[in-house]
Parts: C-alpha cells; sequence; structure tokens
C-alpha cells in the first residue's frame, strides 16, 4: 500500500491473521465438514446442499480444503499437538476415499503426525460419518486404507416406517449390513439411533436397540428427535402438523435406555452417548473437555484459542482464556472460490473468561465425569464457580450436583433435569 486506509480487505485479513496466534500449550482437534448429501433430511439444520452421486466434486473441495489448511496453519505461533480428526457432515462417507485420504495426509502432515499405515494401531483418532446408503465393505476397506480408524453410522431407526418419516434412504436391513460390514474392515464403530419420534413409544424404542445390540456394537449415540426452526419439521411443527412424543414418553425411553446398556456394560459417559469401556469417542470428550478445534471447509465452525489484536474496542473482553470462534460460508461454491481464509467466514465472535466458563460448565456438566474446575481455574484464569457459588451451593442441596475433590457433575439420576440445573448456575 502506498498510504491512506487500509481497505476492508486488508483489514479483515490483518485481524484474522493476528486472531490466529494459537495458544501452542493447549492440543487441538481438527473437524472437516463435507457439504454434500444425497437427500436432505427433514429434521436437519446443519449446513448441507443436495447432490447426485456422480456430481460430488471429491478432488476439487479436497483442494479447497487443503487451500484453506495450509493458510490457517501458516497463522500459528507455533504447532500444537493434535489430539483427534473428524471428518462431518453433510454426508462424508459419499467424498471419494482417496481424496478424503489426501485431506487426512495433509493434516497429519501440518501437524507432523506420521500416517501409521493401514492395518496398523493408529494413536490418533480419525472419524468419518457415514451414511448406510454411501456405505458397503469396500467403501470401509478403502477409508480404512486412507488412514481412517473409526466410523460413525446414521442409522437413527431400525422400523421401516420411522426410516420414510425421517427421510432417510436406506431401511432397516441395509442398516443393519452397513454396520456389520463396516465393523468388518474397521477397528472402531459407531451407531446412532434416534427416539422420541410421534407414536414411538418406550417399548418400541428398545425393541429397535436390541436389534443393533445383536451386532455387538462398541459404541452407541442415542438422540431424541428434535425440532429446529429452520427444517422442513419445524415448518410442519409450527403448522401443527408434527407433534413430538410426550415427555413422559421421553423420560421413560431415556431411562430404559440407560437401564438396558447399563446392565450389560456400557457406559453412559454423556447424555447422549455410551460406550463400551476404552470406545468412548476422543474427539467428542475434547470438544466437551472445552478443547480448541480448527474447522475446516464449507459450513464448518473453528474455536481457537489466541493471542487477541492489541487495542482493538471491537475486542473488548479480558484477556485470559480468550478464543475466538468463526464459522465458515455455508455456500460450497463461494467457498470454492475464496481466495484467502478471511474470505471464507461468515461470522467471528471473540470469548473471554466468563464465556468460556460459561461453555466449560455447560459442556462438561453433560458428561459422567463432569467438570474438572482445577482444570477449568488453570485453562482459563479464573475460579469457575466465582459470581456462582451461591446457586452452585443450592443446587448442591437438591441433590443436582455433586462434587467429589476438584470435580463437579450432575449424578446419573438428574440427566433428565440437566438442562435446568445448567441454566440455574449461570
Amino acid at each position: 500500500m502506498t498510504g491512506g486506509a487500509p481497505s476492508k480487505r486488508t483489514a479483515r485479513g490483518e485481524v484474522w491473521r493476528l486472531a490466529s496466534r494459537y495458544n501452542p500449550g493447549v492440543s487441538l482437534s481438527v473437524y472437516i465438514h463435507f457439504p454434500y448429501c444425497l437427500q436432505k433430511c427433514p429434521y436437519c439444520d446443519f449446513a448441507s446442499a443436495s447432490i447426485q452421486r456422480a456430481d460430488v466434486p471429491s478432488s476439487g473441495y479436497a483442494d479447497a480444503v487443503l487451500m484453506e489448511l495450509e493458510e490457517r496453519v501458516a497463522g500459528f505461533e507455533k504447532i500444537p499437538p493434535l489430539a483427534s480428526v473428524f471428518f462431518g457432515g453433510g454426508t462424508p462417507s459419499l467424498w471419494e476415499p482417496r481424496e478424503l485420504g489426501r485431506v487426512l495426509t495433509g493434516i497429519r502432515s501440518a501437524f507432523d503426525q506420521p500416517h501409521a499405515g493401514a492395518g496398523h494401531q493408529q494413536a490418533l483418532e480419525v472419524t468419518v460419518e457415514c451414511n448406510p446408503s454411501s456405505l458397503d465393505q469396500a467403501r470401509a476397506a478403502a477409508l480404512r486404507e486412507a488412514g481412517v480408524n473409526r466410523l460413525s453410522i446414521g442409522v437413527q431407526s431400525l422400523n421401516n416406517d420411522r426410516l420414510r418419516f425421517l427421510g432417510r434412504l436406506h431401511d432397516r436391513a441395509s442398516a443393519l449390513r452397513a454396520v456389520a460390514e463396516a465393523q468388518s474392515e474397521m477397528p472402531r464403530v459407531s451407531a446412532d439411533l434416534m427416539f422420541g419420534m410421534p407414536g414411538q413409544s418406550a417399548g418400541d424404542f428398545v425393541a429397535e436397540l436390541e436389534q443393533l445390540l445383536a451386532l455387538e456394537p462398541a459404541h452407541l449415540s442415542i438422540y431424541a428427535l428434535t425440532i429446529e426452526p429452520s427444517t422442513q419439521f419445524g415448518a410442519l411443527h409450527r403448522k401443527g402438523r408434527l407433534q413430538l412424543a410426550p415427555d413422559g414418553d421421553f423420560a421413560e425411553t431415556f431411562m430404559r435406555t440407560h437401564e438396558v446398556l447399563s446392565t450389560i456394560g456400557f457406559e453412559h459417559y454423556e447424555v447422549s452417548n455410551y460406550a463400551r469401556p476404552g470406545q468412548a469417542s476422543e474427539h467428542n470428550l475434547h470438544y466437551w473437555r472445552g478443547g480448541a478445534y480448527l474447522g475446516l471447509g464449507a459450513g464448518a465452525v473453528g474455536c481457537l484459542h489466541v493471542t487477541p489484536p492489541a487495542n482493538s474496542r471491537k475486542h473488548a473482553c479480558t484477556r485470559e482464556g480468550r478464543a475466538r470462534r468463526y464459522r465458515n460460508t455455508p455456500d460450497p461454491a463461494t467457498y470454492g472460490s475464496a481466495a484467502t481464509a478471511p474470505e471464507r467466514e461468515v461470522f467471528e465472535e471473540w470469548l473471554g473468561s466468563e464465556e468460556l466458563t460459561r461453555e466449560a460448565l455447560m459442556l462438561g456438566l453433560r458428561t459422567c465425569e463432569g467438570v474438572d474446575l482445577a482444570e477449568t481455574e488453570t485453562r482459563l484464569g479464573r475460579d469457575p464457580l466465582v459470581g456462582r457459588a451461591t446457586s452452585v451451593e443450592q443446587q448442591r442441596a437438591t441433590g443436582n450436583l455433586v462434587t467429589e475433590g476438584h470435580r463437579m457433575r450432575v449424578p446419573y439420576s438428574r440427566w433428565l433435569h440437566l438442562d435446568s440445573i445448567i441454566a440455574s448456575i449461570f
């Protein structure tokens, strides 16, 4: 520049460059968003677009993600340890395994994490979300060859009528086949099931769960159907044409699921997640423990612990425990044509210690291990109970919160009331 005020683009780029000064003392997870699906599910509000299988731009999208990766990592003061990698979507199992593997190789290289090679146990957890309609044994094997060691399969239901209600492209038989074939190729496999659909009783759901348990899965994600305002289901709900299961059915299903899975050795380690010993998702645990994450791809969200720009009125919160959260444009075409990372972003926010403390409590109290108060204080530079000691003590008195050493948690018997318990200490 020859003088005068900087352009909006230059100023935006400078803020992004300063914001990318990553705090090297904390490990990092990487999330890669794949924004394409064969069909948009009516309950889904994630960033995704419908596409024909033959039209998936596997190579071009990999190029765009690798370009973003290179630019963001170049802004780090020091390369941090890599905790996990997760390919989500959308439907990442539509991505050609060779191109997905090219992105994974780029990530490993950027973070000095060697590829252990197919057939070898890898310390780094690498997960790919899959739909039964785009997963078979050959694709599972190709993903394993690419360096993936964990698959998360969106079964959602094992009742064909409910699968049609959810807009899924698979049926019961293909869902069970996908899980079984994935297990034959992949060291770790998780499956998702959904409850709380209209007319679905607790007994109905447990019957579906038992069909899946016959395959001896090591990890299960059990979600309640949630009506999001921006979805097709949201529009139907506003018109009174879609009703959720009654609260009583929801509670009974939640408690019976906990009983069934706990009895056979699953740990209910997070409100919606169960795992056999040693099979919990390291990537999700990293989130729930307040870890930083780098988001790549169209619609991806990232949150980095950073050194904030100095003397900025825009970023007025305290310096301790500072983080910057950003979201990339959800439009794949705009994402792919952007020349720089700042041009890909459509949102950013700066988080001070109080905001990060709230998130630590909100996420940590969803887990069986609860919140590590000592670690949170060290990480954020402030006692997480400051300003909320009275409300915390009130919740302890009613049995809603339990403190054991430096950990605070919500007992299983009160998990149905988590939202109100967490809100009470905010």
